[in-house]
């Protein structure tokens, strides 16, 4: 119930009267006007005093009842009240009302339970089927719509001649052939894919990459593949990591709850301490439920969030109790492992190391409270150095990257001839990307050497990082060639550089005489206008102009990390050292594969800070409002049928994957009717063109009805009963009624114009993956490789906004040329061609792709 706190007062309640009487009232508007009895009970209420409640009940508590068709317990049709049908079919035949011109006969048309439901069907519209497609389309219908390529040339020809003999025996054998093929599992992952609304990006304003969203893409094409039990498929996308804990793919799986859009600036920038945050993090946890309930379910139980649902038997109390089934989890990179042992092991390792580190960030707030004096120096120098760099493009000196931090690397200055050199400077590089800052790659540990003699000598122990100082070493000699040596690297991101931003080498009267000499080096990255050898002479380099607010800063800095030292208990130094240790033993466990996924247990990054399993409090908001929130909610969904409360009674100590445990049961409860009609009713679609219900996301009040119930419940019965995904492919591809010809025929059309009757099959364009894979294949360069991380078909710059230039991408490269399902999605800047090919919208669910007919 939502009542108004602040009641309304009337100042004139005449008005009201003066709006709703007349001969054309102004209210209600483009309505017709209130009824004579309704004025009259305004009048009366208006003479009485026109007094309103203290509180007013505004929320309409009325929720809609079960009878609907989907919510109806699912029962498989009785198939024998169909074949008497099939005598009227005949006898309306021999009379003249359905045309007979094809040849058809309705004794022999009925090849399976699929053609008995379809030629019910049409009697009753007096239609019947069109004849069988020719051989070659066939095997092109069948391949394109089991594995999504065209047949090859071989293939057909083999297809044809087998057909010639024995036609049945050659289309079953096809239809067997393309269903254990692995192209198989890639096309219908592309349909699932769809709905899960899975892109490898976070779309809005800061559209960042998510590299590891892959392994949820293989986990379908491979369960698409192993025919894996629908059962299991649905379970394992909702909780496999509770359900299934010794099977990697348990997590994997759970990538489809965090396969949608994800606002980073709102979660990771802003954070769930600012209303912003939480609003964001509210629309994240409806973008999950919604997702789960309109893709398993067909139901849009998204639409009680700001009232209860207008159609559907939902409340909002239903809403705000699936909120809280996933109020722990936030989408992040997750490990999973082969071994479940070392799974736990991780977890187990992070939680402690999370709550070290709560400890240690209590004990340093405590230490700064004690030098807060000091602190505000050191912030006060802070800012003035936020203007200290006179930053330049031109960054130095970069080698080629290593992982042996101990490999050689060089780099020599050789002069036209002999010249006395003084002294020469090393200047660090400064690189502004990711706030690196000043001393990028400057050597730990290196020697300078002078044509055959060693001047300077620093390999014996770690040279500490300069900074923006200018370091300084005497060489007082003539040089033909000057060779800096590092022989222990500086750590840039899990890899080892040399990197330098200048080299001056200055004579005796004071002036640097570097750009006369020629630059040699073991390798460089020679990258654009940042690094590049010429650039460690070009007198170009980010000066410091502050240098001693630097010092001064640098001094402050360590001066107060001797004083907090100083101050540390034993308590304090043992939790330090408690926490490092973790930390050793967790980099120490071998290197987890990852996945984009949901977590609750992660290190902290910005402002995402883990739940640790302990499920946010979820109140129930008043109109959807996050201002506005009301009585604490607990577990629960929809009560769709009778009995589904029981997987909700959870106990008091419950973890957050009992409840995503409960929802899967829930979900795969044999008396959910909605769970087998949903699917089935999918794979018609993309088999036939249109859906037996054609809102494939809505089957409540507000979507569509079918055009043939008992055939969606004979699909749904069939498909609950099997389990198998690949049985009702086998059953509808092998059905007369998908082998019809898809000719027009006006007479036909005449009575059904939109074929919901399938009097033919229903003619489609190919999908967008669908053409560029048979270009590939015509082309004679498709890459049927499998598996692993997306190939690109952009320049890629993560920037502060990242961008995708799909112009500057080399499209003979063959790395690009494996299937368009292994591409990699982003949301913000679609594919150009793809998408005017009607791809799939990633930020949104797509049940079904537009087919734009226009010539684009």
């Amino acid at each position: 119930m939502i009542l108004d706190r602040n009641p309304i007062s009337i100042s004139d309640p005449q008005l009201i009267l003066e709006s709703i009487t007349g001969e054309e009232p102004e209210m209600p508007p483009k309505r017709d006007p209130l009824s004579p009895q309704d004025v009259a009970t305004l009048q009366k209420w208006i003479e009485s005093g026109a007094k309103l409640p203290e509180k007013r009940i505004l929320e309409d508590k009325r929720i809609a009842d079960r009878q609907w068709w989907s919510l109806r317990p699912l029962k498989e049709p009785d198939i024998t009240g169909y074949d008497a049908g099939f005598n009227r079919v005949q006898s309306a035949t021999q009379q003249g009302t359905v045309d007979h011109s094809t040849g058809y006969n309705p004794e022999n048309w009925t090849r399976n339970e699929i053609d008995a439901f379809i030629l019910a069907g049409l009697e009753k519209k007096k239609l019947s089927p069109s004849p069988p497609a020719n051989p070659r389309a066939l095997i092109r219908r069948l391949s394109y719509d089991l594995t999504g390529l065209p047949p090859t040339l071989d293939e057909t020809d083999t297809f044809l001649s087998l057909y010639k003999i024995d036609p049945d025996k050659a289309y079953n054998e096809l239809v067997e052939q393309l269903l254990h093929s692995p192209r198989y599992g890639e096309q219908w992952a592309r349909h699932w894919l769809d709905v899960a609304r899975y892109g490898e990006s976070h779309g809005y304003d800061k559209d960042k990459a998510r590299f590891n969203a892959w392994p949820y893409r293989d986990y379908v094409i491979n369960s698409f593949n192993e025919d894996k039990p629908w059962t299991r498929f649905v379970e394992e996308q909702i909780a496999g990591d509770v359900l299934y804990p010794d099977d990697p793919e348990g997590i994997v799986a759970l990538g489809f709850v965090a396969a949608g859009p994800w606002d980073y600036i709102a979660h990771s920038e802003v954070g769930e301490g600012k209303v912003d945050g939480r609003i964001a993090k509210h629309l994240d946890r409806d973008d999950m439920i919604s997702a789960v309930f309109n893709a398993f379910m067909s139901t849009t139980v998204q639409c009680a969030q700001c009232h209860n649902h207008k159609f559907d038997p939902v409340s909002m109390e239903d809403y705000y109790r699936l909120h809280t089934i996933f109020a722990a989890v936030d989408r992040r990179d997750r490990i999973y492992d082969q071994d479940p042992d070392l799974t736990e092991k991780r977890i187990k390792i992070e939680t402690l190391l999370a709550e070290q580190d709560a400890i240690i960030q209590d004990i340093e707030k405590r230490l700064d409270k004690s030098h807060k004096k000091l602190k505000e120096v050191i912030a006060g120098f802070e800012k003035q150095l936020k203007t200290a760099l006179q930053y330049v493009p031109e960054h130095g000196y970069h080698s080629a990257i290593t992982k042996d931090q101990k490999e050689e690397k060089w780099i020599e200055l050789e002069f036209p001839k002999p010249t006395y050199v003084e002294t020469i400077r090393l200047i660090s590089a400064y690189d502004n990307y990711k706030d690196i800052g000043a001393g990028f790659g400057f050597p730990i540990r290196f020697a300078v050497q002078s044509d055959d003699r060693i001047v300077v000598d620093q390999s014996e122990k770690d040279f500490p990082n300069p900074g923006q100082e200018a370091v300084s070493f005497s060489v007082a000699r003539k040089v033909k060639k000057l060779r800096i040596t590092a022989t222990k690297l500086a750590e840039r991101s899990k890899d080892f550089i040399l990197a330098l931003g200048e080299i001056q080498t200055v004579d005796q009267n004071g002036e640097n005489i570097a750009a006369t000499a020629r630059i040699n080096s073991k390798d460089s990255i020679e990258q654009g206008v940042r690094w590049s050898r010429k650039n460690l002479v070009d007198g170009k380099y980010t000066k410091d102009l502050k240098p001693d607010i630097r010092r001064q800063f640098n001094e402050s800095k360590k001066h107060y990390t001797e004083l907090r030292r100083s101050l540390e208990s034993p308590g304090d130094k043992a939790a330090i050292e408690q926490r490092n240790a973790l930390k050793k033993e967790l980099d120490q466990l071998p290197k987890g594969k990852l996945v984009y996924s949901i977590a609750t247990h992660f290190k902290p990054k910005s402002k995402v800070i883990p739940t640790k399993g302990k499920p946010r409090e979820i109140r129930l908001l008043h109109r959807g409002d996050i201002r506005t929130p009301g009585e604490v909610m607990t577990p629960g969904a929809p009560a769709f049928w009778p009995g589904s409360e029981q997987y909700f009674s959870l106990p008091e100590n419950h973890t957050e994957g009992d409840r995503r445990a409960a929802l899967a049961k829930y979900l795969t409860d044999t008396k959910n009717p909605l769970l087998w009609r949903s699917i089935a009713n999918r794979i018609w679609l993309y088999h036939m063109g249109s859906g037996i219900v054609d809102s494939p996301n809505d089957f409540g009040r507000m979507g569509m009805k079918p055009t043939h119930p008992e055939l969606l419940d004979f699909l749904a019965a069939r498909l609950q009963s099997t389990d198998s995904i690949k049985d009702l492919h086998r059953l509808i591809v092998t059905s007369n009624t998908y082998r019809q010809a898809s000719g027009f025929d006006e007479a036909r059309a005449s009575i059904d114009s939109n074929n919901r009757y399938y009097w033919r099959m229903n003619r489609r364009k190919l999908g967008a993956e669908e053409l560029r894979d048979s270009i590939l294949c015509a082309a004679g360069v498709l890459d049927l490789k499998m598996g692993g991380p997306s190939f690109q078909d952009f320049k890629f710059k993560d920037d502060h906004t990242p961008k995708y230039w799909y112009h500057l991408h080399d499209p003979d490269d063959p790395d690009s040329h494996r299937r368009t399902i292994y591409r990699f999605i982003a949301r913000s800047q679609t594919h150009p061609f793809l998408t005017t090919l009607d791809c799939a919208d990633p930020s949104q669910m797509v049940a079904k792709r537009d087919e734009t007919t226009t010539a684009l």
